[in-house]
């Protein structure tokens, strides 16, 4: 039975509503996520994939031949497909700017409507 006099037996006891986050962070924690600990993790992320990349590169060694209209030219077989991720990942970064480059172009004059 409950205490409270304003609840009667057969009704189910009122759930307390749900803290917002920034409540259920413990007020007691002496650091708080900061820039440079975002910064350092990244670094650290960032050089263990590069260790990988390297190891990969050497693993690779043999000579492919390559052919692109009309050119002809050999590459280690790391280094080439490494290149190739490079080149593919900054046409995905051309594509992204492009597109942010469009978006704000359009909240741009959505604004000036107002």
């Amino acid at each position: 039975m409950s205490s409270d006099p304003s609840v009667s037996p057969d009704q189910p006891h009122p759930v307390p509503a749900a803290q917002p986050e920034a409540a259920t962070e413990r007020p007691d924690s002496p650091v708080m996520f900061t820039r440079a600990g975002a910064i350092w993790s990244a670094l650290t992320v960032g050089f263990l994939i590069l260790i990988v990349l390297l190891i990969f590169i050497t693993q690779n060694t043999e000579s492919a031949q390559f052919q692109f209209l009309g050119w002809h030219w050999s590459l280690p077989l790391g280094v080439a497909i490494l290149l190739a991720a490079v080149c593919g990942g900054l046409i995905t970064v051309l594509a992204g700017t492009a597109r942010i480059y469009q978006l704000r172009r359009a909240a741009k004059k959505h604004a000036s409507r107002r």
